[in-house]
């Protein structure tokens, strides 16, 4: 009988978590997209006092990486501790060692997976099934939920079923689609399963812990004689889980009314074609089987897998129909190289007896979370009816090369009678996927109507594309795919028109929101044709608000999300306007409640003013438009061929569209370089207008600018005079004299942080904010002084000072990082100086991914050809990966250097050759000479007829020394990536390694890492961090011949350039430690005034500078450096303050908030102290 329902409105994560936090007595955890919001809830609800069913508060560790959050979990299991943990992908693999353990030695784990991507030819951080097929030989029981309601109640039947059996169990579900979805589901309660949990097989497993009152011995090393005796011992607990795992199924079904088997059977009961696949496609296929049958009566089934390892025939043959003639089984994995995939290989062995006659193909699916829909369900249906199917077929792709795909059918809605679907396009951190999410939940909370949100998004960090897909209805809505007939949109970014086809597929009469800068009048006239028609044929109801400027006038900045919510609530009227209103202030308490009240009364004043929109009147000559296809802005520009047809087809969000051959040249991976200045994504509402006649020509406005779009340019006379009149000139001051010097600002990609303007040192700035809209002008400028004038980077020696070093062009522009990000600007100066011979290994994290974003390429070339040559590995390899990139380069170095040597001998070999090999040989490590050399040596050898010469043809690209740099962020440096980059750093080779430091791992979204200060409150520290940070540099320094470095370019540019400059230029490891705020530390000021906040966290003593050089030690001197000044320490804990990441402790733990600060502030004080020591002042 079913209890009285209680439903909460949430996403997957937080329903497995729901779950698991009951059940477990401590969490081991490390953070990864996208499980980790489940170990955030788990942090969160244990740091507010939470109990279990034990009547405990869970306790929370975080690890230094998934192989040691597995390590964690296995040892607290020996200790009898019931034990669960949270991963994905490259995650989980690295925890595959442990998983053989805890598998062998017979213990109830659970791990909660978000099933994800695998790094192949590229990362993705979506959703498919490669991580947990590539785990399934562990041992591990697998148990799969195919919607977010199931991710709640399997995973209750995972840690009932694994405490029972004694066989861990791995609970996944497709990440993102499943993970990130959010909607309202029935909530199971602690009481109704702790009935369930079988309290003696808990005793028993207490009772095998490790004790040293009845100590025993395990984990012992085995020969030949015993170990597979011993292994095959397990195979009675094998045996058990489908029997166990059946048992709890019954219990929750007959708690909740809903029905769940290991094997599920829908469709006709005499079906003749019937799919088989697990996770959340077979909801759509469930949507398909009931559209067919209702259509005309036709014979299918889908057969959802939900227990998967230990894979039970018995349960199978229960429910599949005898009367099906073809079975296609579907796989969201790919296994290159295999007679097919691994779902496939099982159903075809399992059904080889019983079902001889039946035809059973496999096929591919949804990689990296691409959309399954209805009509690609419906082509296969049709390929099980065709005389002879396609044999290992793919869906959702077209496939022009290997011809697996079949043909792709028109999209059809099969959404129930009732359900309101809707779309809104939103910018990254605009706030409209956080608005979003409210609303999912103020009408899931408040009005008996199901709901559902999805939210589709690019990899750029804020400042990218987002769309949010949402459904509202009175039944329930197991649609686990992407809006594609919309009843409502809304597009709060204007100039999305042009770049993206925001009303396709909207329903006739439906209605579209514009969030328009412009009057009525004026949004008429600067609407794209495509757009008037499509309005004008299906009868929209057209809206306008300019929610830009009412988030001015509110003092709420680019945040336009809450004004837009309300004018939704308004225009729909889905539940009363009265109630969303409430809603929304209620929400808003609870989300920004603890960023003080000045945030809340703003975001209430916004809700207030939503109803400040426009309906418009369609001019009846739009209906005579003709409707065109869509087609872009970035269609009509001129750019390289791969940029048209591959970048530009993406950037509009239509890669889909994409066929494999696109791919073929590229099937390694690799993408050109450069590729993000054709983007142009014009997501700047503000930008900087340059007076000449304030200018003092620092340049520190370049030097600082994350996205490289202010630069400054010299002209010579006869430049200036041919230049267009529209550019801005001033005359050239000191060792400038006989020069035009402008500072030209590129606004279609600057990012409107304003940090330029706000570190300009002028006593009238020369640089002040305006309107996007007045600088526009000025793009043909930056154009023309760009292409046609270029770099000037051989007038003053570049290296010398900020000023002369920004003269050289930026070979790192354009990233798709957020507005004023702190860890940009020091990898754009590194590549001006170093740029043309940089060899890059980047770590996974916010570097990688602003770094190379398919399809966009920030690191660019030279006029000459050269530029940065960036790869990524992995998370937790970099170290080793940028040592191995080194110790390769050396290695051709070498061979290039024994050929020469041979050519000393050879009479073929021109004496002028002879003396240029001797040079070489002589100087191979100086840049200067070896450029020069260069130059020379490769023309030479190609027209010699010297078979040595001939053989160093392939090594010219090497005779310059190449500039090895390792970038990555503090989770990677400090946690993760710290024993293999403590390797290379003693290893002694001549790597340079740049840490971006932001305390916390930013690209999951601010989790906690050994970097974060003590006080500190982030993901997995929800109660503030208690212990203190870890001196990465100082343990660097113990080897004595590291360079270290730590350095804050806000507080002083000049220090970090020498760091720089010392660093590459000292023959052994480097590590450059550089301070970087970053957009979860919630800056009170702003992310446009990153610089300044780098510059006060110096100041007050947060943050020192310093250089240790070896080399100077080689010379008899102190080989540390202090660099920043004594601090003022009365600004310490008035800079905590300005940090939401800090000031939100005060209000949830205000006690222990006053104990942290104060300890945060004595370890800053221990810290500079040992630095004293070391630099002899103390």
């Amino acid at each position: 009988m079913a209890t009285e329902k209680h439903f909460m409105t949430c996403d997957g994560n937080q329903a497995a978590a729901h779950v698991a936090y009951m059940f477990s007595e401590l969490a081991a955890i490390y953070p990864i997209t996208p499980s980790s919001p489940m170990a955030e809830h788990v942090d969160e609800w244990s740091a507010f006092g939470k109990k279990n069913i034990f009547g405990e508060q869970v306790k929370v560790i975080e690890m230094e990486s998934e192989g040691g959050a597995a390590g964690a979990v296995h040892g607290s299991l020996q200790a009898g501790v019931l034990t669960t943990t949270f991963t994905a992908s490259q995650g989980l693999l690295l925890m595959i060692p442990n998983m053989y353990k805890i598998a062998g030695e017979l213990l109830p784990a659970v791990f909660h997976v978000t099933a994800r991507s695998l790094a192949r030819q590229a990362l993705s951080i979506f959703g498919d099934h490669q991580d947990v097929m590539a785990a399934r030989q562990t041992g591990f029981a697998m148990l799969a939920s195919a919607s977010v309601q199931e991710a709640m109640d399997l995973a209750a039947v995972a840690h009932l079923s694994a405490i029972k059996s004694s066989v861990p169990f791995m609970h996944f579900f497709d990440g993102f689609r499943t993970s990130h979805e959010i909607q309202k589901i029935e909530a199971l309660e602690m009481e109704d399963l702790k009935k369930m949990v079988s309290t003696k097989s808990i005793a028993k497993f207490r009772q095998r812990a490790l004790n040293p009152n009845n100590p025993v011995t395990k984990g012992t090393a085995e020969n030949a004689d015993v170990y597979f005796q011993h292994a095959e011992a397990a195979n009675q607990s094998y045996d058990a889980v489908p029997d166990i795992v059946a048992r709890y199924m019954g219990e929750i079904s007959e708690l909740t009314g809903r029905h769940y088997l290991p094997f599920d059977y829908y469709g006709a009961e005499n079906a003749e074609y019937v799919i088989i696949a697990m996770g959340s496609v077979t909801q759509t296929a469930k949507e398909v089987v009931d559209y067919l049958r209702a259509q005309n009566n036709a014979k299918v089934g889908v057969l959802t897998v939900r227990l998967y390892r230990p894979f039970s025939a018995k349960y199978l043959l229960r429910v599949l129909p005898k009367s099906v003639k073809k079975i296609a089984v579907l796989d969201r994995t790919k296994e290159p190289g295999s007679v097919g995939e691994p779902l496939f290989i099982d159903i075809k062995a399992a059904l080889a007896e019983s079902f001889p006659n039946t035809k059973i193909i496999g096929g591919r699916y949804g990689l990296s979370s691409k959309d399954t829909t209805p009509a690609q369900i419906m082509a296969v249906y049709e390929n099980l009816k065709a005389k002879t199917p396609k044999e290992d077929f793919t869906i959702g792709i077209v496939d022009d090369v290997t011809f697996k795909s079949l043909p792709q059918k028109e999209e059809i809605s099969l959404a129930k009678a009732g359900t309101y679907e809707c779309k809104f396009y939103g910018l990254g951190s605009d706030g409209t996927v956080g608005a979003n999410k409210n609303t999912i939940k103020i009408i899931g909370e408040n009005t008996p109507k199901y709901c559902q949100a999805y939210f589709d998004y690019d990899s750029k960090k804020s400042g990218g594309y987002t769309c949010s897909h949402l459904r509202f209805g009175d039944h329930t809505i197991d649609s686990p795919y992407l809006v594609s007939t919309p009843d409502f949109v809304a597009c709060h970014v204007p100039s999305y028109l042009t770049k993206y086809d925001v009303l396709k597929g909207i329903k006739k009469n439906g209605t579209f929101l514009l969030n328009s800068l412009w009057d009525t009048e004026e949004t008429l006239k600067r609407i794209p044709d495509n757009v008037k028609a499509e309005i004008a044929s299906k009868h929209i109801n057209f809206y306008i608000i300019n929610a830009t400027k009412i988030a001015e006038e509110i003092g709420l900045g680019n945040r336009t999300n809450t004004i837009l919510q309300s004018a939704f609530f308004k225009i729909t009227g889905i539940i009363p306007y009265d109630l969303a209103v409430k809603s929304m202030k209620k929400a808003i308490e609870k989300s920004y409640g603890k960023k003080g009240e000045n945030i809340v009364s703003m975001n209430y004043a916004a809700v207030d003013r939503g109803a400040e929109y426009v309906k418009v009147e369609i001019p009846t000559e739009w209906k005579n438009i003709s409707i065109k296809a869509f087609q872009p802005d970035s269609y009509k520009r001129m750019a390289p061929e791969w940029v048209r047809t591959i970048a530009n087809v993406v950037n509009a969000q239509a890669g889909d569209s994409l066929p494999v051959s696109a791919f073929v040249d590229m099937a390694d991976g690799t993408i050109p370089a450069g590729t993000a200045a054709f983007e142009k994504r014009n997501v700047a509402t503000h930008i900087p207008e340059w007076n000449p006649a304030n200018c003092i020509q620092c340049n520190q406005c370049s030097f600082v600018c994350p996205h490289a779009s202010i630069r400054p340019f010299l002209m010579t006379e006869e430049e200036a005079a041919k230049a267009p009149a529209a550019i801005k000139k001033a005359d050239g001051k000191a060792n400038l004299k006989g020069y035009k010097f402008t500072v030209q600002i590129d606004p279609a990609d600057c990012t409107g942080c304003g940090n330029c303007a706000d570190v300009c040192p002028a006593k009238e700035k020369a640089l002040v904010m305006k309107s996007a809209e007045s600088q526009a002008a000025e793009q043909a400028n930056f154009d023309y002084l760009h292409s046609v004038i270029g770099y000037k980077d051989n007038v003053l020696p570049k290296s010398q000072n900020v000023k002369n070093s920004q003269f050289s062009q930026p070979l790192f522009e354009f990233s798709g990082a957020c507005a004023g990000c702190g860890e940009t600007p020091y990898i754009k100066a590194i590549t001006q100086l170093f740029g043309d011979r940089m060899m890059i290994a980047n770590a996974t994290g916010c570097s990688s991914i602003y770094g190379a974003s398919f399809p966009a390429s920030p690191y660019c070339k030279d006029k000459n050809g050269r530029g940065p040559a960036w790869a990524n590995s992995l998370f937790e390899d970099n170290a080793e990966f940028g040592l191995g990139m080194r110790l390769g380069s050396e290695r051709l170095r070498s061979s290039a250097e024994s050929i020469m040597k041979e050519a000393l001998e050879c009479s073929l070999c021109s004496d002028e050759l002879k003396e240029l090999f001797k040079e070489w040989i002589a100087n191979k490590n100086n840049v200067e000479v070896t450029k020069e050399l260069a130059e020379k040596i490769t023309p030479l050898v190609k027209e010699s007829n010297c078979p040595h010469c001939k053989k160093l043809v392939e090594y010219t690209d090497v005779l310059v020394p190449r500039s090895q740099w390792i970038f990555g962020g503090d989770g990677w440096g400090y946690d993760i990536g710290y024993g293999g980059l403590d390797h290379v750093l003693a290893s002694g080779e001549n790597v340079n390694v740049l840490v971006v430091d932001t305390e916390v791992y930013s690209n999951t979204g601010g989790q906690s890492s050994k970097s974060t200060p003590a006080g500190a409150v982030a993901k997995f520290a929800t109660s503030g961090k208690k212990i203190r940070k870890k001196d990465l540099g100082m343990m660097a320094m113990s080897y004595g011949y590291v360079y270290v470095a730590q350095v804050a370019m806000g507080a002083s540019q000049a220090q970090f350039l020498n760091a720089i400059k010392e660093a590459e230029a000292y023959n052994g490891p480097s590590l450059i430690i550089a301070y970087a705020p970053c957009i979860n530390h919630g800056l009170k000021v702003g992310m446009g005034h990153s610089q300044l906040e780098e510059k006060r966290a110096v100041e007050c003593g947060y943050w020192q500078l310093y250089r240790f050089n070896p080399a100077l030690a080689d010379e008899g001197k102190n080989p540390f450096t202090l660099d920043s000044k004594e601090p003022d320490w009365s600004k310490f804990q008035d800079f905590l303050k300005g940090e939401v990441r800090y000031a939100s402790l005060m209000k949830t733990f205000p006690t222990e908030a006053n104990e942290l600060f104060s300890l945060t502030e004595e370890f800053a004080k221990l810290r500079l102290a040992s630095y004293k020591r070391l630099a002899g002042k103390e």
